[in-house]
């Protein structure tokens, strides 16, 4: 039975434009068909992984134009499924850890199938070093997209209540010896991309949800109107500017560059990031401590609630 409790695409006002405007359109029409025909939501991120395989396979060719649009276009394909089995979960009320831990497994296969598929090539041409650029680029990589995901999930909680709260995502687990151990890994490295205020102000607006739930609708518009420009900053961090990043270093016959920027570029533009998601933390605090002194709403945490 299909159900409706939560919206089948993603949060529209934090979108990135390509996905907004192109690849989730896409993967709504297929999660349609998807549903009607009864295919689970992880045999889709499955189908869009083997894209994913096949796109560094066609990388591999790095000096021939036709295979990086080959590879280009595959991945174009696993963006689509990556979105179809999010909403096909949604659509279908199958979503789960198990799915969720699937679904970042993809993501990472698909990447580093295109990263070795182009290391395989470059080195044969440079020399062994390559691998090391590939690997520190491939880890730079890694920590950017935990930074970014925690963002876009935290936004959804606080700003829409959707999910669950930051403490209890770490907390979770699947049942599953291995899916425990690789969720425990990535709720890690989120955690070490958290910004300075993070704690503070997750205990603040949880015992402001818990003190005040008739004033619920109106702190969660004041959290979307004050930090939904910042997420829409963060989506330079999403995969898609990589899969166009990587294209057009190929097709220029740089593809040494892309691993370059990776390491150096995205890595700078996460820390400028990072300071400016503090800097927006704090500010938002103000406005509670100044709505407290002004209005008397109540700011304190509950122990009980705390996150």
């Amino acid at each position: 039975m299909l159900q409706q409790t939560d919206p089948v695409r993603r949060t529209s006002e934090i979108e990135e434009l390509t996905n907004l405007h192109v690849i989730h359109p896409v993967s709504g029409w297929l999660t349609r068909h998807f549903a009607r025909l009864g295919v689970v939501p992880n045999a889709v991120s499955l189908g869009g992984m083997a894209a994913g395989v096949l796109a560094g396979v066609a990388y591999h060719h790095v000096g021939d134009p036709r295979f990086a649009v080959a590879g280009f276009l595959l991945m174009i394909v696993w963006h689509v499924m990556d979105g179809a089995d999010g909403q096909l979960a949604r659509l279908t009320g199958r979503q789960s850890q198990t799915g969720k831990i699937l679904d970042g497994i993809c993501d990472y296969v698909t990447f580093v199938s295109v990263y070795v598929g182009l290391a395989l090539a470059l080195s044969a041409r440079h020399g062994a070093w390559v691998w090391a650029l590939v690997v520190v680029a491939g880890l730079c990589h890694a920590v950017q997209s935990a930074a970014y995901e925690r963002q876009r999930q935290d936004y959804n909680f606080w700003g829409w209540g959707r999910g669950s709260p930051p403490a209890t995502r770490r907390a979770a687990r699947s049942g599953r010896r291995v899916g425990d151990l690789l969720y425990g890994l990535y709720g890690r490295l989120e955690a070490l991309t958290a910004g300075g205020g993070e704690a503070g102000l997750n205990q603040r607006l949880t015992g402001l949800l818990a003190a005040h739930p008739d004033r619920e609708a109106v702190l969660r518009r004041a959290y979307r109107d004050a930090f939904a420009p910042l997420l829409r900053g963060w989506s330079i961090l999403s995969a898609n500017y990589r899969t166009i990043g990587i294209f057009l270093c190929v097709v220029c016959r740089v593809p040494l560059a892309y691993f370059l920027f990776e390491i150096v570029g995205f890595s700078a533009i996460l820390m400028m990031l990072l300071a400016r998601q503090r800097g927006c933390d704090a500010a938002f605090l103000a406005g509670l401590d100044a709505d407290r002194r002004q209005t008397g709403f109540a700011v304190e945490a509950r122990a009980s609630v705390a996150l």
